[in-house]
């Protein structure tokens, strides 16, 4: 009963302090809120699940963030598929991800880049799959951030290219407020989903890896963002 009436008090107080670090809108203020987004952290993830959140559950219902991001890709289904397919080669266009090593035909370990210099990790499971046409994953239990989403590979409505959908649904450390605390220092995983799907796209159709800055204004032919 302590520890739970504790973590209540490092969820409040740290949501508190958060916003208040937020509303300052100076470096000062966002180091405040990044601090506090730790404590919300340790109030949400120590001890047993909070009511209503399952302790296997990726994202638990209505907390999550989803990101959907489609582009067009002068190669067809198969190709893509492959390629994505065999993990181990998504590090080459997704600069966040430092290593993702598969353990098995379904399982692997990721090995991602956080804010501020931190390092995010978690176990992840292909729950759907049809070949040439579709990835579904979920992360498993233990993850430092809950998270599952597809991607889909589409033959162009015009008969060339394909398209590939992403969908990504996240449920960040300190929930919407960790997501805003995240933008403010460069991390905004919506961007992050854009860029990485136009590095793929270049990547895939140049047959090279294009720089690893965020691609000027302009340059978004063949992608777009949904829902």
């Amino acid at each position: 009963m302590a520890a739970q009436a504790a973590r209540w008090g490092a969820l409040v107080g740290g949501g508190g302090l958060a916003l208040y670090g937020l509303s300052r809108r100076t470096p000062a203020g966002v180091g405040l809120a990044l601090a506090a987004g730790g404590l919300i952290y340790r109030g949400a993830t120590a001890g047993p699940p909070l009511r209503g959140r399952s302790p296997v559950a990726s994202v638990p219902h209505g907390q999550g963030i989803k990101i959907v991001k489609t582009a067009t890709i002068e190669k067809s289904p198969e190709e893509l598929y492959r390629f994505w397919r065999n993990f181990e080669n998504l590090p080459r266009f997704m600069t966040h991800l430092k290593e993702v090593r598969v353990l098995d035909d379904r399982r692997s370990h990721w090995v991602t880049k956080g804010p501020a210099g931190t390092t995010v990790e978690w176990d992840a499971e292909i729950i759907t799959e049809v070949e040439n046409e579709l990835i579904g994953w979920r992360s498993l239990e233990g993850a430092d951030i809950g998270n599952a989403g597809s991607v889909r590979f589409t033959p162009g409505p015009t008969g060339r290219g394909t398209e590939v959908k992403v969908t990504l649904e996240y449920d960040p450390p300190a929930g919407r407020l960790g997501a805003t605390v995240a933008r403010l220092f460069g991390e905004e995983p919506a961007q992050q989903v854009g860029d990485e799907l136009r590095r793929f796209k270049q990547l895939m159709e140049a047959g090279r890896s294009p720089p690893t800055t965020a691609s000027p204004r302009g340059s978004d032919a063949g992608l777009r963002a949904e829902g």
